[in-house]
């Protein structure tokens, strides 16, 4: 495997084929979320690559009908059944030999849900009151949500939709049958090798610590990854002087992706930052939370995808109903017209993507 081949993996590995949204949304087996729409969400940004005709919220108006789950993976996200699957069930904290038992206000909550169906947060609070309470990253939130977000986590609640962006709760249908301990750290390491690969050691290591929310009490991934690569489902290879793992049984790409591709910061492409720099020769930072004096890039800089590198980034913005995109390029800007018509095609398509979202949402899904 040399360089070059990796690039062209790296590129087209999750971009070669497209199809309906819950047949790519099964095949990514996850895609991750961000709440900032800069101009659109990074769900959206991931999908309009792999969904033929796909419009901004898609994915929002047509979860409850395809069956999806929102919940916790490395990162939260969107995911099929079959992924949610794999990460239950998380222990109690405070009986990590159990499962989580709602007792006390959340036990109450859990009641309401079950007669109601489904629950807004708001209904909670005129239910059981505004008080608010620290919240996992330091700062306050409502009680009643946290409750609510606790037994979402450990599959007492699931997302059943989203209401003007707010979850709405209810009720999770328990797994017919559980999993063991092997075939759920098995079904993710193909699920992580599958959607990151190539990946780099390094990187899946950090992943699999962030798994550590995902599936808590899963101890056994490394062990389990050394069985997979002696008995040949996975490869792993050093590339100039970076090991690279992926999945055995994937078709190795052909092509390059056509044109140019605007990337959302959390696209499978470029989520891995190491592989990034090896790859493309620089390095790339999401600079959102970035104080601005500090930012080289910007807000919402996404990466170019020009064939098979990534080559800059681009800032898009919205003036006067006009979308406006401000690109910066890591070395010398591609000469010729080969780019500039690129260029202004993918300006074209994400301006269609944007505005055909909010047709859909004036007259309904039909489709």
């Amino acid at each position: 495997m040399t360089l070059g081949r990796l690039r062209l993996q790296a590129a087209a590995g999750s971009l070669g084929s497209t199809g309906s949204l819950g047949e790519v949304v099964s095949a990514l087996g996850f895609v991750q979320a961000d709440p900032i729409r800069a101009p659109a969400r990074a769900q959206d940004l991931i999908l309009r690559h792999r969904v033929a005709g796909y419009r901004v919220g898609q994915l929002e108006r047509r979860f409850p009908r395809l069956g999806l789950e929102e919940d916790f993976l490395y990162a939260y996200g969107f995911m099929p059944q079959a992924t949610a699957r794999l990460l239950h069930p998380r222990p109690d904290p405070d009986r990590p030999d159990r499962p989580h038992r709602p007792v006390g206000r959340a036990a109450e909550i859990l009641a309401l849900v079950r007669a109601r169906q489904e629950v807004h947060p708001r209904d909670l609070e005129a239910a059981f009151g505004r008080d608010r309470s620290i919240n996992a990253w330091g700062g306050f939130s409502k009680e009643t949500t946290q409750h609510l977000q606790t037994l979402h986590y450990h599959g007492h609640l699931r997302v059943s939709r989203r209401q003007n962006g707010i979850r709405i709760y209810a009720l999770a249908e328990p797994p017919a049958e559980m999993l063991d301990p092997l075939q759920r750290g098995q079904g993710l390491l193909r699920l992580l090798l599958g959607l990151l690969a190539p990946v780099s050691r390094v990187a899946l290591g950090g992943v699999l610590n962030l798994l550590r929310r995902g599936a808590p009490g899963l101890e056994a991934l490394g062990p389990i990854l050394d069985g997979m690569i002696v008995a040949g489902e996975v490869e792993v290879q050093e590339v100039e002087g970076e090991c690279y793992l992926w999945l055995a049984d994937r078709a190795p790409a052909e092509a390059p992706p056509r044109g140019l591709r605007f990337l959302a910061p959390f696209d499978p492409v470029v989520w891995d930052r190491r592989r990034f720099a090896h790859l493309w020769g620089w390095e790339y930072r999401f600079e959102a939370y970035t104080p601005p004096p500090l930012r080289r890039f910007g807000y919402y800089a996404m990466p170019m995808l020009w064939r098979d590198r990534v080559i800059g980034w681009v800032n898009l913005s919205r003036k006067g109903g006009v979308l406006d995109g401000e690109a910066g390029f890591a070395t010398a800007k591609p000469r010729g017209q080969d780019f500039a018509r690129a260029f202004e095609a993918e300006m074209a398509r994400f301006a269609s993507f944007l505005q055909s979202g909010r047709d859909e949402r004036a007259k309904g899904d039909e489709d």
